[in-house]
């Protein structure tokens, strides 16, 4: 779910991030301003906005519906790591690009996609920890049957922790770590590489 909820949010961010950096249009400022709301708005306030909305517009509720809540919540995280890195990008690259024939896509996939890959893989790593970890929204958004990790430990941990929830536990810390360590392994080998 967290990983459908952020591939999902990946393209539209950085989609988002590109937009609103590169192009002007009527309303740029309040867009800007009401995309990164979820970065400062309670977790439970948008809980509760979404299952209103949800139940206004008469749509059940379903694992769709927690992943849609999620991409909502994650797009934010996502939009503001890409365009930091967007920010201390050359642009006179993607206009040399134009000039010697590409199109505005194959400028965009071939040489500033590239450029935005680092922020775009921080964005979702961010991303998918958030949305792994929620449980306000995903158990606000859930229909019958839909579950989400942080909705299963918290049902069987009211009963008690078994060894089964510690060994999940052990499993997700160890993972935790492998993670850590392999980016701070890959960012020492980028920064020890000769300019």
């Amino acid at each position: 779910m967290a990983s459908c909820s952020v591939l999902i949010s990946a393209v539209l961010g950085t989609l988002m991030a590109v937009g609103l950096a590169r192009y002007r249009f009527p309303g740029k400022r309040l867009f800007l301003g009401v995309s990164y709301l979820p970065l400062i708005v309670p977790d439970i306030a948008i809980a509760v906005a979404t299952l209103v909305f949800l139940a206004a517009v008469g749509f059940p509720l379903s694992l769709w519906t927690i992943i849609a809540a999620h991409v909502v919540f994650c797009l934010a995280y996502i939009a503001i790591v890409v365009s930091t890195r967007l920010a201390d990008l050359d642009r006179n690259l993607e206009e040399a690009a134009l000039d010697l024939g590409a199109t505005p896509i194959q400028a965009f996939m071939q040489v500033l996609l590239p450029q935005l890959t680092p922020g775009i893989i921080s964005g979702c790593l961010l991303a998918f920890v958030l949305s792994m970890d929620d449980f306000l929204i995903a158990s606000f958004t859930a229909g019958a049957g839909a579950t989400t990790l942080p909705m299963e430990i918290f049902s069987r941990i009211r009963t008690g922790v078994r060894p089964d929830i510690n060994a999940l536990s052990v499993i997700l810390i160890s993972a935790s770590a492998l993670l850590a360590f392999v980016a701070e392994y890959l960012r020492y080998k980028s920064e020890a590489k000769p300019q």
